[in-house]
């Protein structure tokens, strides 16, 4: 058996995994919102031993754990840096992965968060019958994993970084720090400061009442969900403009590399599912140069287990 750690913005999923994915304790941990990779650290290591508890293994008699990170991520090494989404966020590589080892007793492997889904997806899941692919992560970020003939697509290490791919010149300012990123318009991180942003100014959202009453300090995709389905007028705009974003990014990426479709997966991807699979696909269509072209946007199957299932591979 061997643990994976699906590691995100607002949360921190743990599985006991053995075979591909059969799961044999799972727990969930709210992500650290301050003390940066060091606080990261510390609290994968504390899910990681509740949840073997729950699968009544011993932590140090895992294979190891495997970790889908955020970030610039450099597997060889075990480091992830550029981080503006963690823990307050962080810019130097940090050794992820010898810490980690170091807290659990086992040997720890780290590689990017949606890379480790995309594989998944392709063994197991949704892009299994798709020979090329771009998994679409959409969450407190917006990610991505390109596969062709049936591999990922790594470039020189940074490849998939959709969510950093420009939808309008000199436009919104990104957490990244450049503008007009597709995360801009479509990362739940962004997607929450505009709205705190317009709600100041005036404009009226249930959003962080439900926020409240959820007993959250960050707009989940939970609690997106529940406003909309008040009619929530802000919260509705806000969920267009992300989906005309990711919609303009993935047409460009038909245009470059004519694949054969895509896999939405993420926080929020998995929340809206098959809906927001279908508006990304008519969003798409008037931005695809060659009109034969329809790509399918398929939900992740694996859903909100597909990036701890995937990060359990690496270490198989």
């Amino acid at each position: 058996m061997r643990a994976g750690v699906d590691l995100g913005g607002t949360k921190i999923d743990v599985l006991i995994v053995e075979g591909e994915r059969d799961v044999h304790g799972r727990l969930r941990r709210p992500t650290p919102t301050e003390g940066g990779a060091a606080a990261i650290v510390d609290a994968i290591a504390r899910t990681v031993q509740e949840a073997a508890d729950a699968a009544a293994v011993d932590v140090g008699r895992l294979t190891g754990v495997g970790v889908g990170s955020p970030g610039a991520v450099d597997t060889a090494a075990g480091t992830v840096g550029f981080n503006s989404n963690l823990a307050g966020g962080w810019n130097d590589p940090y050794p992820l992965a010898d810490e980690l080892a170091r807290l659990t007793g086992t040997r720890v492997a780290v590689a990017n968060d949606v890379d480790v889904a995309a594989s998944a997806e392709l063994e197991l899941g949704a892009g299994r019958e798709l020979p090329s692919f771009l998994a679409v992560w959409w969450g407190t970020g917006v990610g991505g994993s390109v596969v062709l003939a049936g591999r990922r697509w790594e470039g020189n290490g940074g490849a998939g970084e959709l969510g950093h791919m420009v939808v309008k010149l000199r436009g919104r300012r990104c957490p990244c720090g450049r503008r007009g990123c597709v995360e801009a318009y479509a990362g739940r991180a962004a997607m929450e400061a505009r709205a705190r942003q317009l709600h100041d100014r005036g404009q009226p959202t249930k959003l962080f009442d439900l926020m409240r009453k959820a007993n959250r300090d960050r707009l989940t995709s939970g609690v997106w969900e529940r406003t909309l389905l008040e009619n929530d007028r802000l919260a509705a705009k806000l969920i267009e403009e992300a989906y005309d974003a990711i919609a303009a990014a993935c047409g460009s990426v038909v245009n470059l590399l004519d694949i054969d479709g895509f896999v939405l997966g993420g926080g929020l991807g998995t929340r809206f599912g098959a809906s927001a699979a279908e508006r990304i696909r008519e969003k798409m269509r008037p931005h695809i140069f060659n009109p034969t072209r329809d790509p399918p946007v398929r939900p992740a199957e694996l859903g909100d287990d597909g990036g701890a299932i995937g990060a359990a591979l690496l270490v198989r």
